[in-house]
């Protein structure tokens, strides 16, 4: 029975994995070995691949808000499914609400698969723009939805074929990604069994992407929830050194480049004394309720008015 991937320390393994975790019972190692694999059909796939970043935007024009989110957090957060159908507004809002970017996600073990322990990971700026977006769209309201009041135990994903606010389950997720995979026209056809994209290619973009771009092997694992030698080390370095480590690989799917002017501005913007955040924050609260079609739209809303009080600053310096 084909898994996802798992460290390799785990090949040492024996002991007893307790009753209602996953797993539960007697683990023993029997033996040990290689294995060659004789004969090569390359046409028969048994083994999940990661998507390109061009197949991923690609999924991303003919997402819906909700999938698009769906879609960004599976991969560039490395959630798994089932935990991800877990997640509740709780777990983002600190950051969300304080425009703290990456917004850091705690994972309690009794949400992951094998209820091992407790692991942090982190979404980057192209992942909270559509959380925002999303936020807004459940408070609000929608054809789909009526206006929502979000709590702390507010499931993250709502299913939208319920009256009232019901998480979104696993399996619904799985149908999802694997719909809009069918959309794209991504799907290899096979004499396999399965299909070279799932849901679990997500996360091995996560971890392929990450690696790329230099971040530590036991980092990503970390991040991903496996269990590792270094796990407490790592976890003793704080949320604010993860955070770093995430942020600096600028893990994305789309190129950054709106994301980069706006960060560009806000440096300006600090560098003659003001708190951008408060701009932004300022102009939210005045103009009321407002909805954006895309994330696009949102960030170049956030463009014009950051670049507006740039100029305003240069006027009233050069007024003096």
């Amino acid at each position: 029975m084909e898994t996802e991937d798992h460290p390799l320390e785990y090949r040492l393994f024996e002991g007893t994995i307790p009753k209602g975790q996953y797993g539960a019972g007697t683990v023993t190692i029997f033996d040990g070995g290689t294995y060659e694999s004789k004969v090569w059909n390359e046409n028969v796939i048994e083994f999940a691949r990661a998507p390109k970043p061009e197949e991923l935007a690609k999924l991303l024009d003919i997402d819906n808000l909700r999938e698009k989110l769906i879609l960004s957090m599976l991969a560039l957060g490395g959630f798994r499914e089932e935990t991800l159908s877990k997640l509740q507004y709780r777990h983002v809002r600190e950051d969300l609400e304080n425009n703290r970017t990456p917004v850091h996600v705690h994972v309690e073990a009794e949400i992951t698969k094998g209820r091992y322990h407790d692991y942090d990971t982190f979404l980057g700026p192209e992942t909270v723009q559509y959380l925002k977006l999303y936020v807004d769209q459940r408070r609000k309201g929608s054809a789909k939805i009526p206006p929502e009041t979000l709590a702390d135990e507010s499931p993250l994903f709502r299913n939208e074929r319920k009256d009232t606010s019901k998480s979104i389950g696993s399996k619904q997720l799985r149908k999802i990604v694997h719909q809009l995979y069918v959309k794209a026209d991504l799907l290899r056809k096979s004499t396999g069994r399965m299909y070279d994209l799932r849901v679990h290619s997500l996360r091995k973009y996560f971890k392929t992407q990450l690696l790329a771009l230099g971040v530590q092997s036991d980092y990503v694992d970390y991040m991903m929830g496996h269990t590792v030698d270094t796990y407490h080390d790592i976890q003793s370095l704080g949320i604010d050194r993860l955070r770093n480590a995430y942020a600096t690989s600028g893990l994305a799917i789309r190129p950054k480049t709106q994301v980069s002017k706006i960060e560009a501005l806000k440096e300006m913007i600090r560098a003659w004394g003001m708190n951008p955040e408060q701009v932004l924050t300022r102009e939210a609260l005045s103009s009321g309720a407002t909805t954006y079609k895309n994330a696009e739209d949102f960030e170049n809303h956030q463009l014009a008015i950051l670049g507006n009080q740039l100029k305003q600053l240069i006027r009233e310096a050069t007024a003096v």
